[in-house]
């Protein structure tokens, strides 16, 4: 198995309000993919507020605005070959507009929107989609009102 490339996942800042997934990733038919670290901050309020996020395993994806090469997916280095992830609204994507069906819960952490949460896990503790396999980074229960900036890192595992 070849290790491949890393790519960022990235929201850019959306307003959200409502229990949704914040970003979907679709793994590409070519290989699985490694979550190297997931994020999620805030950047409009000054309120202290706990939220519940997670990073769950799709059973069936959700409608999402898709990811744009360059924009909202980045190449973690610039001579990276094209992702193997789907870019489409059932696909790889942003913002959900319509929750598709939740798996397992992978990771849940509750906390203060004035701090944001990390989870950086250690190389036993990633998580990993199969191929065409999906994760979303979610909120789990309806989050204050605020710019969210949502970030999922990973790497393709590529076949040799």
């Amino acid at each position: 198995m070849f290790i491949g490339p890393v790519y960022s996942l990235t929201n850019n800042g959306v307003v959200i309000a409502t229990a949704i997934s914040a970003l979907q990733l679709l793994a590409g038919a070519n290989g699985p993919v490694e979550v190297l670290r997931c994020a999620v901050t805030q950047s409009s309020t000054t309120t202290s507020a706990q939220v519940v996020a997670g990073l769950i395993r799709k059973t069936a994806a959700a409608t999402v605005t898709a990811a744009v090469a360059g924009t909202t997916l980045l190449k973690g280095n610039p001579v990276a070959p094209t992702t193997n992830a789907t870019l489409s609204t059932s696909g790889t994507g942003i913002t959900a507009s319509a929750e598709g069906t939740n798996g397992e819960l992978s990771v849940q952490r509750g906390f203060n929107i004035l701090n944001g949460w990390e989870w950086l896990p250690t190389p036993e503790e990633r998580i990993l989609a199969p191929q065409a396999g999906i994760l979303a980074v979610t909120f789990l229960a309806a989050p204050t009102s605020a710019t969210y900036n949502v970030e999922l890192r990973f790497r393709e595992l590529r076949g040799s």
